[in-house]
């Protein structure tokens, strides 16, 4: 079993910036890649950015979004900067892990979610 826990999350104005952090711990033979998604109430769950061999960000995120990842720690970060009310008016955002067991078995993850609130 892996367990995700997400923080950074909160209440932001329009233009300001939120750093989420999502540490891995458990059995853990390689992780292969770590993203961030977001799901708005009543919307379905889309990607917003993830780091793996490459690194991909959802359109409207590229240029304000950075997804870092430190693998001694086995974190992953997101930078959000000059943050819209469309990033976040009231969203949830999960991390996600692709990892490979000791057992060599590919496994996906889910955290439970950090809440990001972007309001005057």
């Amino acid at each position: 079993q892996v367990q995700l826990v997400e923080s950074g999350g909160g209440l932001v104005q329009p233009g300001g910036s939120l750093r989420l952090s999502c540490a891995a711990s458990g059995s853990i033979f390689r992780i292969n890649a770590m993203g961030w998604s977001r799901q708005a109430p009543g919307k379905q769950r889309e990607l917003v950015a993830v780091i793996g061999i490459s690194t991909n960000y959802l359109d409207s995120g590229k240029g304000r979004l950075t997804i870092s990842r430190d693998n001694a720690k086995n974190t992953v970060y997101l930078q959000m900067n000059s943050l819209k009310p469309e990033d976040a008016a009231v969203d949830s955002y999960y991390c996600n892990v692709d990892i490979t067991e000791p057992r060599l078995r590919d496994q996906n993850y889910w955290g439970r979610g950090t809440q990001v609130t972007v309001s005057s």
